[in-house]
């Protein structure tokens, strides 16, 4: 018997070897710090630390990847380009501010308004730096104000005799460009003040905004052209808790232009957009399809508020390019905009570009629900004449308007609880004045 109970033990630990011990989690290692001024960047905040910073970025990225830190300072920087395992902070009182002298930043092959190109870099840039992260709570102002000037003497300029001007044909760098990266984190971090578009994202996955100041000025100078997000070819984008005021329209969806765009490989849809607890101050439009689109779906805003006088949805629609908008919510907005929705002709830079085809857009299942307030006017839906509009609904929506008016031509559209100025919206195809097609500033 005591040799029996001798061995026991024996038994018992050849029994539990045949199932490993669970091994506790190991946290992974925070990324290494690489500290802008460690490799030469001054806070002399009118030395330009373009090479400091990149040397900062290259060193990250050849230990096998860290977090580039931006210190408490105004370090001034022209094009930065960030590279796989390599991610962005900017500590409480740091500013990246951009340079205003356009030969800071390269030409590269890009992307911009719909199309393939070469285009000046923009201040943060990343091409497919999986898992790239941006996080405040400091500052990146794009130093915008040469560029604005520039931008409207030229127009001007061309107005004078007779000549129109686009948006390329003064050059000025976005702000951020993020270009093939999944898994992206832009967080509590300001953006303020870019040349052109404050965060360009195209042909990303998962990315999420959150907690985000997005400014650019109305006045003394406008800040032409600075979008504040544009997501171009994505798919599962989240932008919530942000504050957004820019010169141009707030989140837009992008994805390509012209009579073949969707035959062409670096165009494609955007899909599967939440925004939420959001508030829009001045822009040209907090939510956007356009102008350069071919088919957005699975658009979500909701718990948002605004404070401005322009459209809360606007669809802006190319007569020469096959454009999808379908399967879009809005629910729980409140206060103060332009329209509710404006689906409207958007001709800026027409260009069939010799083809023989007859593009035309198609929206359908739209639902705008729990909206409360006070607009301008309550809705324009008077597209392109070979537009395809159905299913449009307004649900639980209450509106007070200067103009009863309401330009709508299409049958399609239902309302089930809504009041204009306190009475029943009920007919399904409104009345009003024909309106002229909206124009960029």
């Amino acid at each position: 018997m005591k040799a029996l109970l001798a061995l026991l033990p024996v038994g018992l630990t050849a029994f539990l070897l045949r199932f490993p011990a669970a091994i506790p989690p190991q946290k992974e290692a925070a990324p290494k710090d690489y500290v802008i001024t460690q490799f030469g960047a001054s806070t002399d905040s009118t030395t330009l630390n373009t090479e400091a910073i990149q040397r900062a970025i290259d060193k990250a990225n050849a230990d096998g990847g860290g977090t580039v830190v931006i210190p408490k300072g105004v370090f001034l920087s022209g094009a930065l380009f960030f590279k796989p395992r390599t991610q962005l902070r900017l500590q409480e009182g740091a500013k990246l501010k951009g340079s205003d002298n356009i030969g800071d930043y390269p030409l590269v092959p890009s992307r911009m308004e719909g199309q393939k190109l070469d285009y000046y870099a923009a201040l943060v840039n990343a091409y497919q730096v999986n898992g790239f992260r941006v996080t405040g709570p400091g500052t990146i102002d794009g130093n915008g104000l040469r560029f604005w000037k520039s931008f409207w003497a030229h127009r001007d300029s061309m107005q004078k005799v007779g000549k129109s001007s686009t948006n390329l044909e003064v050059h000025r760098p976005r702000l951020l460009f993020i270009w093939g990266c999944d898994n992206v984190t832009i967080e509590k971090v300001k953006l303020h003040n870019a040349g052109f578009w404050t965060t360009h994202l195209y042909q990303c996955n998962n990315v999420l905004l959150e907690g985000c100041d997005i400014r650019s000025p109305f006045r003394p100078v406008k800040a032409p052209s600075t979008d504040a997000v544009d997501i171009d070819v994505c798919k599962k984008v989240t932008i919530r808790n942000c504050y957004i005021s820019v010169n141009d329209d707030g989140i837009v969806m992008k994805g390509g232009k012209g009579p073949n765009a969707q035959q062409l490989p670096e165009n494609g849809p955007v899909e599967d957009i939440l925004v939420e607890n959001c508030t829009f101050g001045e822009v040209h439009a907090a939510i956007t399809c356009g102008s350069e689109c071919i088919h957005a779906n699975r658009i979500t805003v909701r718990n948002c508020k605004v404070d401005n006088d322009r459209p809360l949805l606007l669809f802006k629609m190319r007569p020469d390019t096959y454009q999808l908008y379908e399967n879009i919510t809005v629910e729980n907005v409140t206060g103060r905009c332009g329209t509710i929705v404006t689906l409207s002709p958007w001709t800026q830079f027409f260009n069939l570009a010799g083809s023989t085809e007859k593009p035309f857009g198609t929206i359908r299942n739209i639902t705008i629900s729990k909206v409360k307030v006070k607009c301008k006017q309550f809705a324009v839906l008077d597209g392109n004449p070979t537009d395809k509009v159905s299913n449009i609904t307004f649900k639980n929506v209450q509106a007070t308007a200067e103009t009863a008016a309401f330009p709508n031509k299409y049958p399609d559209v239902k309302f089930t609880n809504v009041t204009l100025n306190g009475a029943p919206l009920k007919a399904a195809k409104g009345e009003g004045p024909a309106v002229n097609p909206l124009k960029p500033d």
